[in-house]
């Protein structure tokens, strides 16, 4: 009787520990064929954060519901959207036209002057000609490669319009969705689940705040310093690399590619200045604005930042690597509250202080203050 009681108690074990991994095999498989679906839901997460701190200025001057301030600032931001479209388009598209033609002579005229030095010819020799390049890169390669998610699904246009329209829903009331993600906790963990949510808000807020100031501060320096150059085409590559600027590490790179060629045709002293230009700006932003973000938010390091951007432009493409820092952002921010505060049990740090440097605060001191503010008029 009593071997059949242990046999028993043995196979439930047993059963238990199988269905366990089981739900944890289906959960991973999961994530991986969804994980494309949660960074598009992630990418209106955080354009909601960012619609709904704009909403909550414009609250501050206009007597109107948190709903209609997020409509109100939609709207804002559509026209001047459109107007700078309308404004702004017809002299890029003659520009980005001129780029397109005069980017293989450029190429060109780097390669023959690169081809005049030892290094330069064997350097040269190795890499495949622009017209092989030209006639290997189809649309639909350029798309499946950079495209990512966009490309796989109903379409960059379908899934730009779902990103907008999730971003309203969410920022206009964000307290539904916290609530119904809260209520999934326990009772006597909800609190925390709400100071972890706060967390993850305020560093993404500040994370966008920051960045935005990095897009329009680069935008508008290398447009200036282009033109003062005389670098053709300023426009076009200063509002290129005001765009790829929000692709930490990558996308300064990238930008600066094509200014370098168009620099290659007037001289090589001015590829050298343009050169110098983008190295002096991205210094600049980087001892000026980056510090201020990481003061707000946290500190990400810069070799986590490139090994995670690679990661995911390999697992999604495009979109993994244009939404690879602030979702390691917000992974560092659980990390740090829930490994090291709760479990570990280390609450010296504040929420929105970088990782070991500020003993100011802890979370729960953080959210009562937050929570103070709200019921005391």
């Amino acid at each position: 009787m009593q071997n059949t009681a242990i046999e028993s108690g043995f196979t439930r074990k047993v059963l238990l520990a199988v269905g366990l991994v089981c739900l944890t095999v289906l959960l991973l498989a999961l994530l991986y064929y969804t994980f494309d679906v949660l960074l598009l839901i992630f990418a209106a997460a955080l354009l909601a954060i960012f619609l709904r701190g704009l909403a909550d200025i414009l609250c501050r001057y206009i007597n109107i519901s948190e709903g209609w301030a997020v409509v109100a600032v939609s709207a804002i931001l559509a026209g001047v959207l459109a107007g700078a479209i309308a404004f702004l388009a017809p002299d890029v598209a003659e520009q980005v036209r001129h780029l397109r033609d005069e980017l293989p002579r450029s190429a060109r005229a780097a390669a023959d002057y690169v081809s005049q030095f030892g290094w330069g010819r064997t350097l040269i020799d190795q890499l495949p000609s622009f017209d092989d390049i030209k006639k290997n890169l189809s649309a639909s390669t350029l798309l499946s490669g950079v495209g990512g998610f966009f490309s796989q699904t109903v379409g960059a246009v379908g899934n730009f319009f779902i990103v907008i329209l999730l971003s309203i829903y969410i920022a206009s009331e964000p307290r539904i969705y916290t609530r119904g993600f809260t209520n999934l906790f326990p009772v006597n963990r909800r609190t925390r689940v709400r100071e972890i949510l706060f967390g993850i808000g305020d560093t993404l807020r500040w994370w966008l705040i920051g960045k935005v100031a990095s897009m329009v501060f680069i935008g508008l320096i290398t447009w200036i310093g282009l033109s003062i150059l005389g670098v053709p085409l300023a426009l076009t590559l200063g509002l290129i690399a005001g765009l790829l600027s929000f692709i930490p590490n990558f996308g300064p790179i990238i930008s600066a590619l094509p200014a370098l060629l168009l620099a290659f045709i007037e001289s090589p002293t001015t590829a050298l200045y343009v050169l110098i230009l983008f190295v002096g700006v991205q210094l600049v932003e980087s001892n000026v604005v980056t510090p201020f973000i990481e003061r707000k938010t946290v500190e990400i390091p810069p070799a986590l930042t490139i090994v995670f951007q690679l990661a995911l432009a390999v697992l999604v493409g495009g979109l993994g690597l244009v939404l690879a820092t602030p979702l390691l952002a917000v992974l560092i921010v659980l990390v740090q509250m829930v490994y090291v505060e709760d479990v570990l049990g280390d609450r010296r740090t504040e929420v929105n202080k970088n990782v070991g440097k500020g003993e100011i605060k802890t979370g729960a001191e953080n959210l009562e203050a937050k929570e103070s503010e709200e019921v005391d008029p």
